[in-house]
């Protein structure tokens, strides 16, 4: 055997002895690597709270990230917040009214649709048409859920969050006045003990005002009831002319009258 032939024997020796090696070490590595991702999979079945904190850190990390990537808080739930809804998802009448109600008063129909479907649900549970929830919605608000009186009536439905605080209650608290679909169930709630007092629609709606015990109610319940006309011909499908109101519509200045008072829990807000 010639100094050459044993030269490359020598050197094929040397690299099958190297591929072994590595092969040894790599195949204990991976060894290595599948025992310990089995005991982290066992520790996270019988931990769960550090599978949750582990999850909890590695959402913070990417959220982190992404807003420093974006330069911008990221909240991706904040969907579940907003009061909107798609109006072609609702039944033809509904949407006709949530249409009609945006280009007079000049609102999104996203939220408008959110606030009809919600005033046609509560409006079958209690036996109050969803138009005259909507149409007092209108007057007493303009559907600014943020609107406010001289005499503290707040949100969509004007309700004095002070003489109605224990309903609000079942809502966390009196901040849920700002709350659209919340006041306007507090607003119901109110407006049907209004009615089922005074008697009738329209002697409840002057009960609702505060001006039960006034001369007059400044024509608020002849408002009410023209716009729940209006809208309950939109509801059927009729053409309504859209008359945009020369201004935002006027929130209660009546105080309820101090004479012969309704008991508190049962008072409204002045619009």
């Amino acid at each position: 055997m010639t100094a050459l032939d044993r030269t490359m024997r020598d050197l094929r020796t040397f690299a099958s002895d190297i591929g072994q090696g590595f092969f040894e070490i790599t195949h204990n590595g991976f060894a290595l690597v599948g025992l310990a991702t089995v005991f982290c999979v066992l520790a996270l079945t019988a931990r769960p709270d550090l599978r949750e904190a582990g999850e909890a850190r590695l959402m913070t990390w990417l959220q982190a990230r992404q807003m420093s990537a974006l330069g911008m808080q990221i909240e991706l739930d904040a969907i579940d917040r907003a009061t909107a809804a798609n109006p072609h998802d609702l039944p033809k009448q509904q949407a006709a009214v949530a249409f009609w109600l945006s280009k007079k008063y000049r609102v999104a129909p996203e939220p408008l649709s959110a606030l009809v479907a919600e005033a046609y649900e509560i409006g079958e549970r209690v036996k109050l048409d969803p138009t005259l929830i909507l149409a007092v919605m209108a007057v007493e608000s303009g559907f600014n859920p943020f609107a406010q009186s001289p005499v503290g009536a707040q949100g969509l439905m004007q309700v004095m969050t002070k003489v109605h605080s224990d309903k609000y209650e079942n809502f966390g608290g009196k901040l849920a006045a700002f709350d659209p679909v919340s006041n306007l169930r507090v607003g119901v709630k109110v407006l049907q003990e209004c009615i089922q007092r005074a008697g009738s629609l329209s002697a409840g709606l002057r009960y609702y005002v505060g001006a039960a015990n006034l001369p007059e109610d400044g024509g608020y319940a002849d408002k009410v009831l023209a716009e729940h006309v209006r809208l309950q011909q939109v509801a059927a499908g009729r053409r309504v002319p859209v008359f945009h109101p020369p201004q935002p519509a006027p929130l209660r200045t009546i105080a309820p009258a101090p004479a012969e008072p309704m008991p508190a829990e049962e008072k409204v807000a002045s619009l």
